[in-house]
């Protein structure tokens, strides 16, 4: 129940604009720093998630948390270009062409890859931190955060006109 509690905070995070409606504010573009207090953010939540969904034991959080650190800082990096992707997006939204539209598609694809790819290199660390079945298990609490940010997200998004 608590996770389900935290994954709703988190959602109302990432709902500002939903949030300025409510309250009738002017929303105002985030800057780079409010970014990064959002990350914090989001990555404390993430990390009491994780904690209370693994129930990790003494020896599986000793060896999980350090891997993860570096997981987690790998897929800041990543967090770092899809920030870029969005602001150039949100930049040439109104003038938009095809040359422009296959630019930003190709590095969302870019995005996608090297999301799948990370996942894909800290596989043989984590599973060998946890074990198979563990780490399987992670990956499936990781997945559904990730889709719950994705999914904010896109919703903050607008598509094209």
């Amino acid at each position: 129940m608590k996770t389900v509690i935290v994954i709703c905070a988190m959602c109302v995070l990432f709902m500002p604009s939903a949030l300025a409606q409510t309250a009738d504010v002017t929303a105002k573009p985030l800057s780079d720093s409010d970014i990064q207090l959002l990350r914090s953010d989001v990555q404390a939540e993430k990390n009491d998630i994780i904690t209370h969904t693994m129930a990790f034991n003494d020896q599986e959080s000793a060896a999980f948390w350090p891997i993860y650190r570096d997981y987690a800082r790998d897929q800041q990096v990543i967090g770092d270009d899809r920030w870029k992707l969005i602001k150039d997006y949100a930049a040439n939204y109104d003038a938009l062409d095809d040359a422009k539209a296959d630019d930003l598609a190709k590095q969302m694809f870019s995005i996608d890859s090297k999301t799948t790819k990370l996942r894909e290199d800290y596989w043989p660390k984590f599973q060998k931190a946890l074990g198979g079945k563990r780490a399987a298990k992670f990956y499936q609490v990781d997945a559904r955060l990730s889709l719950i940010i994705n999914l904010e997200l896109s919703s903050e998004i607008p598509l094209l006109r």
